[in-house]
């Protein structure tokens, strides 16, 4: 018991006096699971229950702080409390950012949420802007401790729960601030009374827009493998005849075109998606497609149109949505007279 009393002393000293130190570990981390998630589901559903049980650790920071000092007799500072807080969003930034990155369409506004993603994760491993910018702005550094643990959520719930991407971004949203709203005593301790109800005024403004622009969230848990236009499919091996980006009018009237779609998702998670239909910028047609997850090259599945305007002439796009209207990917066409 002495030596173990001694080893955690010695640990916390050591944070205190080299606070980097535990920055670097957790960006470290950070990009063990940028390169392993990909590639080991088991291994992304460990650290998804992990940064879970971090958050909770969080939220409890108090009465774990009284726990070690009774049973061990040392004073947690708050400082480490702080240090731990930066890790677990390295972490959690980290870990959900190459989710984001694979279903991304950079020519989509889901860019700028990914890329808000990027500059969270890079603000949190630079200790001198992190400290003296953002954890002393009190009101900002709740905005970013809420939207790290709201990224990690619609990563984890799907993986941990087979909740779609619809449920997991509502659940998310409301959980965000719910888990958030008892841990701001924590790490902003003094605050006056009244800027609480602010705070959690300002978080649900948040949450509601963020909900009003649901569509500019990549949908993490979902991501198109592949996707083709084609007058056929081989319905034995499931896989389309040909790839179409050009075609006449008259073809395209007298064959239609079948859209077809590889999606991977987490085992057992079961999808509703939609293959959207536009021409020259506005909607045609938007057909259901009902998928399920833990295919390794993704959920094979096709709709076929032959129902076109008359004046089918122009700039064609298909996009996979969610039922949340969050784009999944998109393919483009052009019909000519």
């Amino acid at each position: 018991m002495d030596y173990l009393k001694s080893l955690i002393t010695k640990f916390i000293n050591a944070m205190q006096k080299r606070p980097g130190l535990l920055a670097v570990l957790a960006f470290l981390s950070g990009v063990a699971s940028f390169v392993l998630v990909d590639r080991k589901e088991s291994f992304s559903q460990v650290i998804a229950i992990f940064l879970l049980v971090s958050w909770l650790w969080l939220i409890i920071d108090n009465w774990l702080r009284d726990k070690v000092e009774e049973k061990f007799g040392i004073a947690v500072s708050p400082n480490v409390m702080r240090f731990a807080l930066q890790m677990v969003q390295q972490e959690s930034l980290f870990f959900a950012l190459p989710f984001f990155l694979a279903v991304t369409q950079w020519d989509h506004p889901q860019a700028i949420f990914t890329s808000l993603i990027i500059l969270c994760a890079v603000a949190s491993v630079i200790d001198p802007f992190y400290y003296k910018k953002l954890a002393k702005n009190r009101t900002l550094f709740s905005i970013f401790h809420n939207f790290a643990l709201f990224v990690v959520l619609l990563v984890t719930l799907p993986i941990l729960l087979n909740l779609t991407t619809s449920q997991s971004l509502l659940i998310a949203l409301v959980t965000a601030v719910i888990i958030t709203l008892p841990s701001l005593g924590n790490l902003m301790p003094n605050v006056r009374w009244w800027r609480f109800p602010i705070l959690v005024l300002v978080l649900s403004l948040l949450s509601a827009g963020i909900w009003q622009l649901k569509s500019y969230i990549p949908p993490a848990a979902l991501r198109l493998t592949d996707i083709t236009l084609a007058h056929e499919v081989d319905l034995q091996h499931k896989k389309p005849v040909g790839s179409i980006k050009q075609l006449d009018s008259y073809t395209l009237h007298h064959q239609g075109l079948y859209s077809w779609t590889a999606v991977k998702a987490p085992r057992g998670l079961n999808e509703k998606i939609f293959h959207v239909w536009i021409h020259n910028k506005k909607e045609v047609d938007r057909i259901t497609l009902n998928i399920n997850g833990g295919r390794e090259l993704g959920y094979r599945a096709w709709t076929h149109k032959v129902n076109f305007p008359s004046d089918a002439v122009g700039k064609w796009q298909v996009k996979v949505v969610t039922e949340s209207g969050q784009l999944i990917g998109l393919t483009k066409f052009i019909v000519t007279p």
